[in-house]
């Protein structure tokens, strides 16, 4: 699929088609996408012109990012983050080598388009999704809503999805590729050399799944999900946290949360697997959870063996400073800058609960290297982003490994590992 560029606006047409002749744009190249990530987040204009509709999809990010793959040049492609990680953000958690700490999380690529684009900013992972067992639209339009003073952003997307079949078809022709590739430098690797990465060849591959808006069966649509997409997935999670699809949030429930923990991991377990084993399974919980709702939750995590949980999705709470913004009166959940504090405290809480048991992710309002520090001091292994990156464009992970690097080395912390929990241990 190519980008139309005659979707366009007239100035943005003329840019994207200098940025894609040019062979040396490469500076043009990164702001040209963050102007398009920027509009991702707001129904208004860019550079003056209005743009209805979605003007951003992964295969649009994929096209701009891997601009060297589309026009076969090797000077294209140099942009990409191919500096090695430092030793030091290396870390093995969920049965798998992640070069660095910092993922992507779900929501920005849904539909699995920009795997390799993405990873190739320098991400340790990237998760696509939610993925919806049938494909819908979503939430009427206008949705996604940007308050650019506070770094914050108001989506109600409502599970926008293409379905587990065109996602399950895209990850099989990229599984594909990567292992034609593999197979063809495989004599050019040493034997003794540690390979971070998973499905999604150098980077680890989190698939999403989400339930469909008109389902009954919430377990049945999980279920579908896990027997379409988890031989792509490096690790699963079940989204039972999102604001934006009624009822879903039931799912936190005590009864509710095991049955439905005990339906998804039985239908994972009961598929043939390799010696790799099935792939691990998390699940995303809220941040306005009540203290008796995350002992619950807690509990049976540990009880069931859960693999992990993301800590957390956006909140339906607003701030003070919300009163002053008419948009955030808005329907749906809030992310960035003002969800750091309050997903960090959950996660914290989680870490106390669970006794560093169980692998958490941190997502929320991660912005800098000291932002992830943080998550990772209250007991996150690995960190997420997603509004963050929106703001601050590619340029924000090659230096938010770097700030994390600095904080480690401030504090001796000779790995990620040594620094987790470690305000709480």
């Amino acid at each position: 699929m190519a980008l139309d560029i005659a979707l366009l606006p007239r100035r943005l047409q003329k840019l994207l088609q200098k940025s894609l002749t040019s062979q040396k744009s490469i500076a043009f190249r990164l702001c040209f996408i963050g102007f398009l990530i920027f509009d991702e987040f707001v129904n208004v204009d860019i550079l003056g012109d209005r743009v209805e509709g979605r003007l951003l999809t992964g295969t649009t990010i994929g096209l701009v990012i891997a601009g060297g793959a589309y026009v076969s040049t090797v000077d294209e492609a140099t942009f990409w983050e191919k500096r090695p990680d430092p030793s030091v953000l290396g870390l093995e958690v969920l049965g798998r080598k992640f070069s660095n700490p910092i993922g992507l999380a779900a929501g920005f690529d849904k539909n699995a388009e920009a795997v390799d684009s993405l990873l190739g900013l320098g991400f340790g992972f990237v998760e696509v999704g939610s993925v919806t067992p049938v494909p819908q639209e979503g939430n009427p339009k206008p949705r996604i809503f940007r308050l650019r003073q506070e770094g914050a952003i108001i989506n109600h997307c409502g599970f926008n999805s293409e379905g587990i079949v065109a996602v399950a078809k895209r990850l099989g022709a990229q599984h594909g590729k990567r292992k034609l590739d593999e197979t063809s430098s495989a004599s050019s690797t040493s034997n003794n050399k540690v390979i971070h990465g998973g499905k999604a060849g150098p980077g680890i591959l989190g698939v999403n799944l989400g339930k469909n808006k008109t389902s009954e069966d919430a377990a049945a649509d999980y279920v579908q999900g896990v027997h379409t997409l988890s031989q792509y997935s490096d690790y699963l999670v079940i989204n039972a946290s999102s604001p934006n699809t009624r009822g879903l949030r039931m799912l936190q429930g005590r009864k509710q949360f095991k049955d439905l923990v005990k339906k998804v991991q039985a239908a994972r377990d009961e598929m043939q697997w390799g010696e790799e084993g099935p792939p691990p399974l998390l699940v995303k919980i809220a941040p306005d959870l009540s203290k008796e709702d995350l002992e619950d939750i807690a509990a049976v995590s540990l009880a069931l063996r859960l693999d992990g949980l993301i800590i957390s999705n956006t909140t339906i709470s607003r701030p003070d400073f919300a009163k002053k913004y008419p948009v955030a009166e808005e329907t749906g959940g809030l992310s960035g800058k003002p969800l750091l504090n309050l997903s960090t405290n959950i996660l914290k809480e989680m870490y106390i609960l669970t006794r560093g048991k169980i692998p958490l992710i941190g997502c929320g309002g991660v912005f800098s290297g000291e932002d992830a520090y943080k998550k990772i001091r209250a007991g996150a292994t690995l960190v997420q982003l997603y509004t963050g990156f929106a703001y601050g464009g590619p340029a924000l992970i090659p230096r938010i490994k770097a700030e994390l690097v600095e904080c480690l080395e401030r504090d001796g912390f000779k790995s990620i590992l040594e620094a987790v929990g470690a305000d709480y241990r």
